[in-house]
């Protein structure tokens, strides 16, 4: 990777070159379209959830994937974490404004496939039988 000396990114990452395969934009497409990662920011665009309503809501989730998928939606700037003091642990989840940004994307595509739910199943059964 350039060295970058201004705090800027280099030229070669201001809009990222996906197709690299050192682009660091891979590894967060990753996250945001992993099939958690994009299940997790559907939820978060309804507002702020606890652990076990983001669980609940998810089906087919365990713990430790939950867990992972926060930390690097965490990590990449797209929720926020938020952890009272109090016993038993309170801790809420919600979406930052980048985390807003690609959440609305990610609402997009859903749409999109749900719309075209019918007509997708069709040309799976086409290629099936």
């Amino acid at each position: 990777m350039p060295q970058i000396t201004t705090g800027k990114p280099a030229p070669k990452y201001r809009r990222g070159e996906v197709l690299a395969a050192e682009c660091p934009s891979r590894e967060i497409l990753n996250h945001v379209t992993s099939r958690w990662g994009v299940l997790v920011l559907t939820v978060l665009m309804e507002g702020t959830h606890r652990f076990s309503d983001l669980r609940r809501k998810i089906g087919g989730v365990s713990e430790k994937m939950l867990a992972q998928t926060l930390q690097q939606l965490e990590k990449d700037g797209f929720i926020d974490r938020v952890a009272y003091p109090v016993v038993p642990p309170h801790v809420e989840y919600s979406l930052t404004p980048l985390g807003e940004e690609i959440g609305s994307q990610v609402d997009s595509l859903i749409d999109w496939i749900e719309s075209n739910l019918s007509k997708i199943l069709r040309a799976q059964q086409k290629r099936l039988g």
